[in-house]
């Protein structure tokens, strides 16, 4: 089995890659940059994706490129727009014309779902989808898009709504390594405080690895057309995963919150209901939220200087 991964030089890519690799799937990279394992490409040119697909010849593709980070697209929203829109538009373009037969899973996110008040605490994939961040609307979307070309051509396209998920690896600009990176910094003596924003916002966090494993049940067992959720179905509040994270820290952490870290939108709470993923694949979620916290705030105290 032949998959290519679009983004696979990202943080998801690298675990999906071992994932793929350790369940006999032959696993071929696409990237802006190139290496023994990557073929360099842009998602935005339309033709070096046909060429790349008339050349690899995947049974599946798994599209990661993009502008996956929410608070960015409200600093370049033309280009989060372009980049997974227009993307995804040339990926499925170049899937239809040269190899139709490839099974595509598209990964959107629990963004879409937008401020669902207290609906947010169960949500499934028939729950209304109200987008209120740039990043957002990108992804609803890309799902729209990914809909008319299994309707109109009969192509095989999963989608995902993935919910947060973390994991070593995983870049500043996300709650988590956040929070694990400002804390092993006042514990190295590199900084006096650890800054932080919204600490009420509740969210569904999932390891990177369960993620992954989904992933690649969708492209094995899922149907055509469906849009799955994938979470834990349990929510921690930022206030909560940073407490968990002071617990484990070698001293006491001054915690500053900062007005520039709030985000124009934010929602209080969105709790993923996984139970049609599970119904389809048989996946469950394996590791729990203390071991993601352990992992990430040992790899940002081996980073200090």
């Amino acid at each position: 089995m032949r998959a290519l991964i679009t983004g696979s030089r990202g943080f998801v890519g690298g675990y999906l890659r071992r994932e793929l690799e350790q369940h006999g799937y032959t696993v071929i990279g696409l990237d802006l940059d190139n290496d023994d394992q990557t073929i360099a490409a842009d998602i935005l040119n339309p033709q070096q994706m046909r060429d790349l697909l008339r050349e690899v010849q995947p049974n599946v593709i798994f599209h990661l490129a993009g502008q996956a980070n929410v608070a960015l697209s409200w600093k370049i929203p033309q280009k989060t727009v372009e980049l997974n829109v227009i993307g995804m538009i040339n990926l499925l373009e170049a899937v239809q014309l040269e190899k139709p037969d490839t099974t595509v899973v598209g990964i959107g996110s629990s963004d879409q779902y937008g401020n669902l008040g207290e609906a947010g605490q169960n949500v499934t994939e028939e729950t209304p989808m109200r987008p209120q961040t740039p990043y957002a609307v990108s992804k609803k979307t890309q799902e729209e898009i990914a809909s008319v070309y299994c309707r109109a051509y009969g192509m095989k396209i999963c989608m995902t709504r993935s919910f947060n998920h973390a994991g070593a690896g995983q870049k500043k600009g996300f709650l988590i390594p956040d929070f694990a990176s400002g804390i092993a910094q006042v514990e190295s003596g590199s900084a006096d405080c650890l800054s932080v924003g919204n600490l009420t916002a509740q969210r569904d966090f999932t390891h990177v690895r369960d993620v992954v494993r989904a992933y690649r049940l969708i492209a094995e067992s899922g149907k055509s057309g469906e849009v799955y959720n994938i979470g834990s179905q349990i929510v921690y509040s930022a206030q909560e995963i940073l407490d968990r994270l002071c617990l484990m820290a070698s001293c006491s952490i001054p915690v500053r919150q900062d007005p520039a870290k709030m985000r124009p939108s934010d929602t209080p709470v969105i709790c993923c209901d996984h139970s049609k993923l599970t119904r389809d694949t048989g996946w469950m979620p394996e590791i729990s939220m203390d071991n993601i916290l352990t992992e990430v705030l040992q790899e940002w105290r081996e980073k200090q200087p």
